[in-house]
């Protein structure tokens, strides 16, 4: 019988997420897809500035922002009348913007990127069965070549909103469905409107209900866009999921060009004509959310643990952020050096996240976005998904009673910052940079009076409590402490200042993910040790 650490099971967005994060850490596991082959279908398009952020630290930015598309804007457009042009806008200093990517390009660098690894996805290869114990999971796949056993330490369950290891951990998935029908389609048209803004048109009635709607979103290309609208008569209808799940395509119903352009007649801004149907399909769409992210051995992530309506997109990002989150924090119990309830970290951090996130689209979908009460710079960092953070996580040191002078707080997304020296690079670094490995990074503040002894005493304690797994950085504003020798960055510009109002002698722990574990000022060995106890086995329990 074959055995593997992790079995992922799924090969979209999310799987693939997490099959890359495990492997670039050194950890063994197979992914499996049923699908012969990738589907060529614009399904997820949004690419938030949070995931842009992830696929910096995987290394695989630049592939995506070479195919990707801005998301400048949206226009607004009612019972033919123009509305307020949204644009999406945001705060200087955040490192990314709104982008448009086909799921099926998204698919293609994440697989170019896992192949880096030695790994490849195994086509046409279905979960059949999964069976755990305290020691391993016992799998049951059907393979192109027949019927295989496999013994797994543990299975991550990206296999979408039917997902078959939900149903193998014996997860709940409550929800409902909406009564609407709708359709998708990939076409260029000839309108005139601005490049890089979506289009939502919309009809109400004498009772003021919408009763007709059509949304466009741009996809590379000359006038390209994803087009969505509520479905006719003729295509509509279709039965649920065989888990009695209503969600997502249905290839049986295929729209043409013309009930597309039969939709452009009536809402589109100007008059236009459809042209170049890539690909169309009905869809349906539920909101549903499990119980738990995990049962012992079996996880869940992405669509198989969170489906919701498509507003803002947020289901393909928030799945990402799932299998980020989730893999860091695997690979360190399959290496030995994982506390001993670190994987319990997973539910307590993400399930409330996907339970915002269902609550939040189901909520934009019946009312609009412009229902939202908070102010627009506020709700674009939502939609950008750089709120998401972990102020109650089990692994954050809460911030002190008397709070903090400033900056980000235990739990928070660590901001980027611009302007940073270093002695042998003659031009200047992002903080992004010094965060981009793998590891938890230790940063270090010196200022005048902070002592060099004091700070190699935290730096040894904290690699130690590590297991070796951890960078550190010490950030100066003026002059460096005499005799410092660790790797050493100069806050020339101010903007670590600014974005973490950091005190002389403060340390700030930030974990794989991005996220900031803790704030200790003074900086102590001892504090440091304990944090880091948190998420990582006593020194000498692993196996370094």
């Amino acid at each position: 019988m074959a055995e593997v650490d992790v079995l992922v099971v799924g090969a979209g967005p999310v799987g693939l997420t997490a099959a890359a994060e495990l492997r670039r850490r050194g950890v063994d596991c197979r992914i499996i897809d049923r699908l012969p082959a990738p589907q060529l279908y614009a399904k997820a398009v949004g690419v938030q500035p949070r995931t842009l952020e992830l696929w910096e630290a995987m290394g695989m930015s630049r592939a995506a922002l070479d195919e990707a598309v801005p998301m400048l804007g949206q226009l607004l457009f009612e019972n033919g009348r123009p509305g307020p042009r949204v644009e999406l806008a945001l705060p200087p200093e955040i490192p990314y913007r709104f982008a448009a990517l086909p799921q099926y390009t998204t698919e293609r660098l994440l697989t170019e990127h896992l192949a880096g690894y030695g790994t490849t996805v195994e086509r046409g290869t279905e979960l059949l069965s999964a069976e755990q114990d305290e020691d391993l999971v016992r799998a049951t796949l059907s393979t192109p070549d027949g019927t295989e056993q496999l013994r797994a330490r543990y299975v991550i369950g990206c296999d979408g909103a039917h997902s078959r290891v939900r149903r193998a951990a014996g997860l709940s998935f409550e929800g409902d469905a909406f009564p609407e029908q709708y359709m998708l389609g990939d076409v260029e048209v000839d309108w005139d409107l601005p490049a890089g803004y979506g289009v939502r048109a919309s009809h109400r009635d004498g009772d003021g209900r919408v009763d007709d709607i059509l949304v466009c979103i741009p996809l590379p290309g000359h006038r390209r866009y994803r087009m969505s609208m509520t479905v006719p008569p003729e295509l509509g209808g279709g039965a649920d999921g065989p888990d009695g799940v209503t969600h997502g395509l249905d290839a049986g119903r295929v729209p043409e060009l013309r009930h597309i352009q039969d939709v452009l007649d009536r809402l589109s801004p100007s008059p236009t004509t459809a042209s170049r149907l890539r690909w169309s399909s009905t869809f349906r769409i539920s909101h549903r959310l499990v119980d738990r992210y995990r049962t012992g051995r079996l996880f869940v992530a992405g669509d198989a643990a969170h489906i919701h309506p498509p507003t803002g997109a947020q289901g393909m990002n928030t799945g990402v952020q799932d299998a980020y989150n989730l893999a860091w924090k695997l690979a360190l119990v399959v290496r030995g050096v994982g506390a001993e309830d670190l994987l319990e970290s997973y539910q307590a951090e993400r399930h409330p996240v996907g339970e915002e996130v269902v609550g939040r689209t189901v909520r934009h979908a019946r009312d609009g976005v412009d229902a939202d009460p908070e102010d627009l710079t506020t709700v674009l960092l939502r939609e950008a998904q750089l709120l998401v953070g972990y102020p109650d996580s089990p692994l954050v040191d809460p911030a002190p009673p008397g709070g903090l002078p400033g900056g980000p707080v235990p739990g928070d997304r660590a901001p980027d910052c611009t302007g940073l020296t270093r002695d042998l690079a003659a031009f200047p670094q992002r903080l992004f940079d010094l965060l981009r490995g793998p590891h938890h990074t230790l940063l270090l503040y010196a200022g005048p009076g902070t002592a060099a002894d004091a700070l190699h005493a935290c730096a040894a304690a904290a690699t130690t409590a590590a297991h070796g797994l951890l960078d550190v950085y010490v950030l100066t504003a003026d002059a460096r402490p005499d005799g410092l020798l660790l790797p050493q960055a100069e806050d020339t510009a101010g903007t670590f200042r600014a974005a973490y109002a950091p005190r002389d002698g403060e340390a700030f722990v930030v974990r794989p993910d991005g996220y900031l574990g803790g704030r200790f000022h003074p900086a102590r060995p001892e504090h440091l040790t304990a944090h880091l106890r948190r998420t990582f086995a006593a020194t000498g329990a692993g196996g370094g």
